[in-house]
């Protein structure tokens, strides 16, 4: 019987390696499907893989008091020296504004849900006009998302679909949450930020004693019947979204771009999220024995 670990070299002994060869597989099948969906073939995939060797390598695995260097990057990925140079010297562009435009939307939308000047304080807001000293879109803009231009908000929000405008001109909440709905790239940024945050607090968990760990947990059941599944889909979300409203609002009361009369000190950033998953067991089972 050929094991997992039997394709990657030199992984035939160690267990945490066998197991960390298993979980790869795992994490890289989504992923995979997602890269062939949209034509990323294996050998820009390897590119970007090489390239994310060589950053975290430099940044992160250099030896205290020693200079990093591109021979001490080669030995520590297995690529060469010139690959390794080639890297360092003309990286592709991977910035992107992304993530800020998603938090600051968020927080405008969490806001317009849940502060008593935009609303009912009871979780229903109220359709908003543009301008105004008080319950203004121009005035839910300036309280949450800092100094980005009231239009350029509202014309994001419009664009994924989490506000219209009325035939009075007032603008109307469609969404609590900032999801992208109309914008494969925007949605394929947001991916990155939140799988890339669940490794990050999954690897914060396998290094860290249990009393230092981060709050990572998951409720699953394998033999549910899709008419179940249909109502847990309504549960998780209504559950959900009240859970990190509650959240928002304590983060919020302490997040320094929000409430400027925070005190404290350093800059940390700090969240929770959730997520809802499901597979289709029959149709696997059914391909299998077929």
């Amino acid at each position: 019987m050929i094991k997992l670990w039997d394709y990657i070299p030199n992984m035939a002994q160690p267990k945490h390696l066998q197991a960390l060869s298993a979980a790869t597989l795992r994490l890289l099948r989504p992923l995979v499907r997602i890269l062939l969906r949209n034509n990323v073939s294996h050998r820009t995939f390897a590119e970007l893989a090489k390239l994310v060797y060589v950053e975290v390598a430099n940044a992160e695995f250099g030896i205290a008091g020693k200079r990093q260097t591109i021979s001490r990057i080669a030995i520590l990925t297995g690529l060469t020296r010139k690959e390794v140079q080639r890297l360092l010297a003309h990286p592709p562009d991977t910035k992107s504004i992304t993530e800020e435009e998603y938090h600051r939307a968020s927080r405008v939308i969490t806001g317009w849900v849940r502060d008593p000047d935009f609303g009912d304080g009871k979780g229903h807001p109220h359709p908003l006009r543009m301008e105004g000293k008080r319950a203004s879109f121009r005035e839910l803009v300036k309280r949450y998302s800092g100094d980005i231009p009231v239009r350029a908000m509202l014309d994001e929000l419009l664009r994924v679909g989490a506000v219209k405008q009325l035939k009075d001109r007032r603008i109307c909440l469609l969404s609590r949450g900032y999801i992208p709905r109309k914008g494969v790239v925007e949605k394929l940024q947001v991916l990155g930020t939140d799988a890339a945050d669940l490794i990050s607090t999954i690897d914060h968990n396998v290094e860290q004693k249990p009393s230092k760990s981060r709050f990572q947990r998951k409720v699953m059941y394998d033999n549910v019947p899709v008419e179940a599944a249909k109502e847990f889909q309504i549960l998780a979300a209504a559950q959900g979204q009240e859970l990190l409203e509650a959240i928002d609002r304590w983060l919020s009361h302490r997040d320094r771009d929000v409430n400027p009369a925070a005190k404290g000190t350093g800059r940390v950033r700090v969240g929770l999220g959730i997520y809802h998953f499901e597979e289709q067991l029959d149709s696997d089972q059914e391909n299998l024995t077929s």
